[in-house]
């Protein structure tokens, strides 16, 4: 089963900066892409940022321009840099992976969309 370690949220100060990143681990096959959502209070889960196996990436309208999304593929880890942060970037954020992974006793690899556990971000005014 894939896992996904996130990192790096926090307190900041409006127009500050953080930088979020997610280790994925685990029977990975293949990754097709790698995002991350957010949630604040009261609101449904929304993309912020996405990147595919061959690099494109989309963001949000919300944070075009201030927000960075990257990857290390070699560690399988991807970031998003969080700059000129707004009180409005308030949520809890989350990382997802979809792809495929190995699984014991199947002979083919299986798809997989997992979540991380989601990280903090705080922005004051």
């Amino acid at each position: 089963q894939v896992q996904l370690v996130e990192s790096g949220g926090g307190l900041v100060q409006s127009g500050g900066s953080l930088r979020l990143s997610c280790a994925a681990s685990g029977g990975i096959f293949s990754i097709g892409a790698m995002g991350w959502y957010r949630q604040a209070p009261g609101k449904e889960r929304e993309l912020v940022a996405r990147i595919t196996r061959n690099g494109s990436a989309n963001y949000a309208d919300s944070i075009k321009g201030r927000f960075i999304i990257s990857r290390d593929i070699t560690k399988i880890t991807v970031y998003l840099q969080m700059n000129s942060l707004k009180p409005e970037d308030t949520a809890v954020y989350y990382c997802n992976a979809v792809g495929y992974e190995e699984v014991p006793g199947l002979t083919a690899p299986r798809p997989y969309d997992y979540w991380g556990q989601g990280t903090q971000v705080t922005v004051s005014s």
